[in-house]
């Protein structure tokens, strides 16, 4: 009988032991990451159906001075899709990565996200400004769909959105791959960038992609921009290649984001949409400033 006191004595003391443990934060289940390097957070999302590959080089000049988080989303670039497999991917997206900046620690971080990353990023300082110390948008638009033209609102554009996510969803193989190699030539200059570019697209699964399309298409973050005070970087791309649109580029930019408090606009001349990529140096350089 003794030893049996004993014996539950032992187990009340590990389950006590056990209850002031820390209780460990739940996985994020949208997304990936990868945590590289020691120092201050930095956070890094890519854009639609890109891999966290496409920061190779930025997480590489960082990860000796920060600690740098290279998100992965669910469904793309071959990523298994997890808690992106039906309904609104960009919104949810947002709100997981504030629970994982919250759950694990980081210390108001630096947020740089890429076109839909970018998006996500305003999204994030717009909600949860406390959690956040600056944001990095790389040519990205607060409306994506005022490139459809300057009058362009969401219930205009919802109809075209919703069928450009159905065609996408349908479309054979062959019909997408296609499509992909004709959108990436006006998006990489990058030879190898547009090559590595069109592998994660094909890899990607099409209804993710095609649902983070329309979210992105339908969502007008402009008439949120007057109230966010997080300090905002925006890089943009500007190229002769653009054509006749080259000239369109900053003044679209500087209005679309003119009611952002603090704000730095910064353009990239030579680049297309994957900056980080076509002007890797200039890229890099637009980091520094950001980060000091």
């Amino acid at each position: 009988m003794l030893n049996l006191f004993k014996t539950l004595a032992v187990i009340g003391g590990l389950v006590g032991a056990l209850a002031a443990l820390p209780a460990r934060a739940a996985e994020p289940t949208r997304f990936t990451v990868e945590v590289r390097g020691q120092g201050p957070d930095v956070v890094l999302i890519p854009g639609l159906a890109s891999s966290r590959a496409v920061w190779a080089e930025t997480a590489a000049r960082l990860e000796g001075r920060y600690r740098v988080h290279l998100i992965e989303v669910g469904g793309f670039a071959g990523a298994p899709v997890g808690g992106n497999a039906g309904g609104p991917v960009v919104s949810p997206l947002a709100d997981e990565i504030a629970a994982y900046i919250a759950a694990r620690g980081l210390q108001r971080p630096a947020v740089i996200g890429h076109s839909m990353g970018g998006f996500t990023a305003l999204m994030l300082a717009g909600r949860h400004p406390d959690l956040l110390d600056r944001i990095m948008i790389v040519d990205a638009l607060p409306f994506f769909s005022v490139l459809l033209g300057l009058n362009t609102t969401v219930e205009t554009v919802t109809p075209r959105a919703a069928g450009l996510r159905d065609m996408l969803i349908g479309q054979t193989p062959e019909a997408f791959e296609a499509g992909q190699i004709q959108s990436l030539a006006g998006l990489v200059k990058s030879p190898q960038g547009r090559t590595d570019a069109l592998a994660w697209s094909l890899a990607s699964d099409r209804t993710v992609m095609a649902r983070a399309m329309y979210d992105v298409m339908t969502t007008d973050l402009r008439p949120q921009l007057a109230s966010v005070r997080t300090p905002v970087t925006v890089v943009y791309a500007r190229d002769d290649a653009m054509g006749p649109g080259a000239g369109f580029v900053q003044p679209l930019y500087e209005s679309s984001y003119a009611a952002l408090p603090n704000r730095t606009l910064t353009v990239v001349d030579g680049a297309l949409h994957f900056v980080m990529l076509d002007q890797p140096d200039a890229f890099a350089a637009a980091v520094e400033r950001f980060l000091k």
